[in-house]
């Protein structure tokens, strides 16, 4: 008779983008290695140039990869880059993180990981808070019709169904990602996280935030501008080049399946920000012509690649 099959812990991949924030990638690699359910294997994704990864890697004790590029491949690409490693590593799981983020808590990844068993989760998504504030949410989350900006506007339930924030600490199965696939690295910075949460409600797997499981960074809100005195929103970030690929970005988004419903709202919303609030004609002309490039996939053409640097594994 053959011996049953050995028991097998899931091997959970925690992937990191960074790009030129040496001190805190350092503190987001120290709180992830804190972790009472370390995860087995980092991979950091460095897209700048300023030294220190390898350190901070090392300093972990967590076996790790260093995938370093020549070319900044932005938070899409870098993401992709990250999850196309971790799933060839043989991942269970891939555990998601930016560098300006960290885990809220020791409990953060076990968290997820339990919630994930519970719930028969494919995808969850640790609550994602303040740093400055820890009761008030960095990112607003819908429920329903409503935005909910602090936690205890959520209830006591430990799962919210079908909500997640997606690049800031949540915890994919290995068959989400290979239902929905990685970042499309086309979008770089801006949208791609909604992008692949439209996949991922139109996969009909299941997710959620999992409120017990926290994740701190920094808010979000100072670039979105108010209208109705806050009742409605507009995305216009303050840096203009990350201002021209949102608007584009968010043109792409208004051609997809599952987001076409939200074109006419979008030009509603941006014609009154811009012709109403700030009489900004140009500013209004800019946004259409750049969500119209959007829509009909018009994305400015990638710099040539240097010879990419090797990959360091340890």
């Amino acid at each position: 008779m053959s011996p049953p099959p050995q028991h097998r812990e899931p091997f959970v991949v925690c992937v990191i983008v960074t790009c030129d924030r040496a001190r805190l990638l350092r503190r987001c690699l120290d709180s992830v290695a804190a972790q009472h359910h370390r995860p087995d294997h980092l991979v950091v994704v460095d897209n700048g140039e300023e030294p220190g990864a390898a350190e901070s890697l090392a300093a972990t004790g967590i076996p790790h990869t260093l995938l370093t590029s020549e070319t900044n491949l932005g938070g899409a690409g870098g993401y992709a880059y990250g999850v196309l490693t971790a799933r060839a590593l043989g991942a269970d799981w891939v555990w998601l993180a930016d560098d300006d983020g960290l885990p809220g808590s020791p409990w953060t990844l076990g968290r997820l990981l339990a919630c994930a068993a519970d719930h028969r989760l494919d995808v969850v998504s640790p609550l994602v808070v303040d740093q400055d504030d820890p009761d008030r949410l960095a990112f607003p989350l819908r429920r329903g019709l409503r935005w909910v900006r602090r936690r205890d506007e959520l209830g006591p339930d430990v799962l919210v169904p079908n909500v997640a924030n997606l690049f800031n600490g949540a915890l994919f199965s290995a068959r989400a990602l290979d239902v929905v696939g990685v970042p499309d690295p086309r979008l770089f910075v801006r949208g791609d996280e909604v992008e692949v949460h439209r996949r991922l409600r139109r996969s009909e797997l299941r997710f959620g935030t999992c409120s017990p499981a926290t994740y701190l960074h920094p808010q979000g809100h100072h670039d979105w501008k108010p209208l109705l005195g806050g009742r409605l929103t507009v995305l216009v970030p303050q840096d203009p080049v990350r201002r021209d690929r949102t608007f584009r970005n968010l043109g792409y988004l208004t051609a997809q399946p599952g987001l076409r419903w939200r074109r006419w709202p979008d030009e509603i919303r941006y014609a009154w920000y811009f012709l109403g609030q700030q009489r900004d004609v140009s500013g209004w002309a800019r946004w259409r012509r750049l969500s119209r490039a959007g829509r009909h996939e018009i994305f400015e053409a990638a710099p040539e690649r240097a010879p990419a640097r090797q990959v360091a594994i340890a």
